[in-house]
């Protein structure tokens, strides 16, 4: 398998074949990322990346039961790309029981319902969607390029189409919005109904625009009780029919796990003791992105 620049992907997709069919990210806007703003963003060659299947089906194909298509957003691929992809995934791959990739919300809404559900068929069942924030105010700010609305039509389009949906969060990333940032992203999440739900901690990376903002004195990382106390707004409030939840990626300070609404009251409860300073949290050694 080729692989251009640094490779990204979900904390769940671990154990994933990766398959680098984009490069970079179509939009790369977004203040607070940098993960591909060292590349320009373009569709990489379809046979390059149907070779790159084949080769490693041909060694390895037996042992490949996820598969995640790299690289920021790649949803935006048109048809022809990812109908042959699927194909020659689902031929080299014998024991694949997931397809899955990052997607904006936009990259939903310029398929058609029709186009959607041929990904589905063709076995793309699981799109990364990262909000980051229910907050319209927020959301310009960061310049994420989609506001809640699109969020809440694009899951809604993706469900019809039967595609399950990872939704991320991000703490503390509103700063001077903190209640708005927290209680707006849960109305958010109760909307896209996702059935993976997960929160990231903002983290300032270097030559960002959020890093700028930040030398600037107009951006600071709120403190750990005010991060923790967005976390516990966005799950006492949220309200998806069945949600897998997660803050296991390495930036947040409290680890949980769980099922919403199942374990709201758990997990809030765990929360609180942190706040209280009876549960440990995890080393800022330990954390990074």
């Amino acid at each position: 398998m080729r692989y251009e620049g640094r490779l990204y992907r979900p904390p769940s997709e671990a154990d994933a074949l990766i398959v680098q069919a984009t490069i970079g990210c179509s939009w790369n806007h977004c203040t607070y990322c940098d993960m591909y703003r060292d590349k320009t963003f373009r569709v990489r060659p379809l046979a390059e990346t149907l070779e790159d299947i084949d080769r490693t089906g041909a060694a390895v194909g037996h042992e490949v039961e996820k598969l995640f298509v790299a690289d920021g957003d790649a949803l935006v691929l048109p048809m022809d790309h990812w109908l042959p992809i699927l194909a020659h995934a689902k031929k080299a791959f014998a024991n694949l029981r997931r397809v899955s990739c990052y997607a904006m919300a936009r990259n939903v809404l310029a398929k058609t319902d029709d186009e959607l559900r041929a990904l589905r068929e063709a076995g793309l069942s699981l799109l990364y969607i990262g909000p980051e924030s229910g907050d319209d105010v927020t959301l310009k700010k960061i310049a994420k390029g989609d506001d809640a609305a699109a969020h809440v039509e694009a899951a809604r389009r993706a469900h019809a189409a039967g595609m399950e949906l990872s939704v991320i969060a991000l703490l503390g990333i509103a700063m001077d919005r903190s209640e708005e940032h927290a209680r707006k992203t849960a109305e958010l999440v109760t909307k896209m109904d996702p059935e993976y739900f997960s929160a990231l901690t903002v983290t300032v990376v270097p030559d960002t625009p959020l890093d700028r903002l930040a030398k600037k004195g107009r951006f600071e990382v709120p403190p750990i009780p005010a991060l923790l106390g967005e976390l516990r707004t966005m799950v006492d409030e949220a309200r998806p029919t069945s949600a897998l939840f997660r803050t296991n990626h390495a930036s947040n300070y409290l680890p949980l796990g769980g099922r919403l609404p199942r374990d709201r009251e758990r997990i809030v409860g765990v929360i609180d003791a942190a706040l209280a300073g009876k549960v440990p949290l995890r080393r800022e050694s330990m954390r990074g992105l």
